[in-house]
């Protein structure tokens, strides 16, 4: 079972590659969305941002590259199907789930039947890989880095003063303190930068 806990600090479930974090509570329906940034930090913070704006939910690591603990992943879940307990939530909190060797096309189907059960599912993704409905999320970089005109987005500011070139919600400023919990696997308890993600499950996304 993919355990969720009211615990702030982090809780390593072996048994099924889950870093798990909890203590914001959340009971609509969201369904499924994937992000991916060209950012690596961004690329692992604002997914957890958006699951963690919602309470409850579930993160599937489809891009790889976190460290999380061996064992069953979402490889696992569509070669040997899900067991009654991994469809749903048994605690608050957000569970991190491994990908696995699988490609996204191939996990869709079992990630829908997940979501089915879930509050919300987030599925972190590299590049336009994922054939559902994509949030991109874009730095804001100043002068030389600035990015190029581009279409709907969600905007993260690095420096003041940085438009963005294109439409889409812009983040609160991320803490370092803020992105040093979310990386050691530990959710802020007050972040006005996650609470600032749950719009983003309310815009049309392509």
């Amino acid at each position: 079972m993919l355990k969720l806990t009211p615990m702030l600090p982090r809780v390593l479930c072996e048994t099924h590659a889950a870093h798990i974090f909890g203590g914001m509570g959340g009971i609509e329906r969201f369904g499924v969305l994937a992000v991916s940034s060209p950012d690596p930090v961004l690329s692992v913070v604002a997914p957890l941002g958006l699951a963690a704006s919602v309470g409850t939910s579930l993160l599937i690591d489809l891009a790889g590259g976190l460290r999380l603990a061996s064992g069953r992943t979402l490889a696992d879940l569509v070669g040997d199907g899900p067991r009654l307990d991994e469809l749903s939530p048994g605690r608050q909190g957000v569970a991190v789930l491994a990908g696995g060797p699988i490609q996204a096309v191939d996990a869709f189907p079992i990630i829908e039947q997940l979501a089915a059960h879930w509050p919300a599912v987030v599925v972190r993704v590299s590049g336009d890989e994922w054939p559902g409905s994509t949030v991109p999320v874009e730095p804001l970089y100043p002068g030389w880095l600035a990015p190029p005109d581009r279409g709907a987005a969600v905007w993260q500011p690095v420096a003041s003063g940085t438009r963005p070139p294109g439409p889409g919600p812009v983040l609160p400023r991320l803490r370092a303190r803020t992105t040093r919990q979310l990386l050691g696997g530990r959710m802020p308890s007050r972040s006005r930068w996650i609470n600032a993600w749950r719009q983003v499950w309310s815009l049309p996304w392509a």
